[in-house]
């Protein structure tokens, strides 16, 4: 941590000047390093990276079909302060939502960003293709995204809207809404989009995917459907706080319930953690204080392909679900894992007798 010297004090000035100390400065970068999952090493790289970044690139953000629900995660997110560093550091030229132009004046600006180039292209929002169903300033959607996606260095669907069209795309799609990678290779644009799906964005995925770009001058690692491996390498379930419940047999079978106030395991009540990956049990929401199952609701599944018309409806229980070695409906999965616990307790007895471990040892748990 020596080093951290690498961020100029102007730098740091410049940031008590709208309200962020040091300290929390330094915070968010240690937070947005293991996230990336780098040591604590990288923070100064981190702040430095950020820093040469209050320079340069640039970022366009486009709406299309959408409620602008990702725009408002954005603004209202607390620490890491997304709407310090993105909006002021990053340079925010263009976001229809939140500047302050209007009319001709914000069309002049993304005008000149898209002369300027070298801007990250951020897309909220699924891209009508019915003809007139999705317009901006008399231009068709899907020709703007094209229009804007050549100068582009890297881009960034964010929300299930813009990844594979969410919930604007769902059945029967009057207006033919399809993903911004889907988008791009009907007008025949070939570049990389990183999916960050959820409903809304997490908005530290999108700091620590642009943070890694600046650190790295790379995009991460990504899955099949353009994910980042690092947010959606697992699903919800496997770090799920209710997990030891589901495995125990535990449900609740009714809101409102003794058992949801125990915090029993929503399966029954139609979580789609078992199907759905993403890090939202480790990553949360607001200032990571809570998350969709902590709150008491179940996974409804919006950070996979296909979300909503896949997980219809929210809350009817998944026809069954797969465990190591084991597949089973909810109903058996309590006899399953307690026959699985009666024959380790059998074998685990054995194993202390034969080693001659007595009475008093203290043993640990068996997460």
């Amino acid at each position: 941590m020596g080093d951290r010297e690498e961020i100029s004090k102007q730098f740091l000035g410049t940031f008590e000047f709208q309200g962020i100390k040091r300290r929390d400065f330094l915070k968010f970068c240690g937070a947005t390093a293991a996230l990336l999952g780098l040591s604590e090493s990288f923070i100064p790289k981190i702040a430095a990276a950020i820093e040469k970044a209050s320079k340069r690139p640039p970022v366009v953000w486009l709406n299309f079909a959408s409620d602008s629900g990702c725009t408002e995660a954005l603004i209202k997110a607390t620490y890491p302060n997304a709407a310090d560093l993105v909006l002021d550091i990053l340079s925010v030229d263009y976001n229809e939502t939140i500047m302050a132009a209007a009319g001709k004046q914000a069309e002049e600006i993304l005008q000149n960003s898209k002369k300027a180039g070298d801007y990250i292209l951020i897309v909220e929002g699924g891209v009508p293709t019915k003809k007139g169903h999705g317009m901006i300033a008399g231009k068709e959607m899907l020709d703007i995204l094209k229009e804007f996606s050549g100068p582009a260095v890297a881009i960034l669907a964010v929300g299930s809207c813009a990844t594979f069209g969410g919930v604007p795309a769902a059945k029967p799609n009057p207006s033919q809404i399809i993903g911004v990678t889907e988008a791009l290779k009907k007008v025949g644009v070939k570049k990389a989009v990183v999916n960050l799906d959820l409903c809304p964005v997490n908005v530290e995925y999108l700091v620590a995917v642009v943070v890694n770009y600046l650190l790295l001058g790379k995009l991460p690692e990504l899955d099949s459907f353009g994910r980042p491996k690092m947010f959606y390498g697992q699903t919800i379930h496997e770090n799920c706080e209710r997990r030891a419940n589901f495995d125990a047999g535990r449900f609740v079978e009714t809101f409102g319930s003794n058992e949801e106030a125990l915090g029993y395991c929503l399966y029954k009540m139609g979580c789609k953690g078992p199907m759905t990956y993403s890090a939202c049990p480790k990553v949360m929401y607001n200032d990571r204080i809570s998350w969709c199952v902590k709150s008491g609701g179940p996974c409804i599944g919006c950070a996979e392909h296909g979300w909503p018309d896949k997980f219809a409806g929210f809350y009817e229980r998944l026809p069954d679900v797969k465990l190591p070695g084991i597949q089973a409906t909810a109903d058996k999965i309590g006899a399953v894992a307690g026959v699985a616990t009666a024959v380790g307790i059998a074998a685990h007895a054995i194993a202390t007798k034969s080693s001659g471990r007595g009475k008093g040892e203290k043993e640990g748990g068996n997460k």
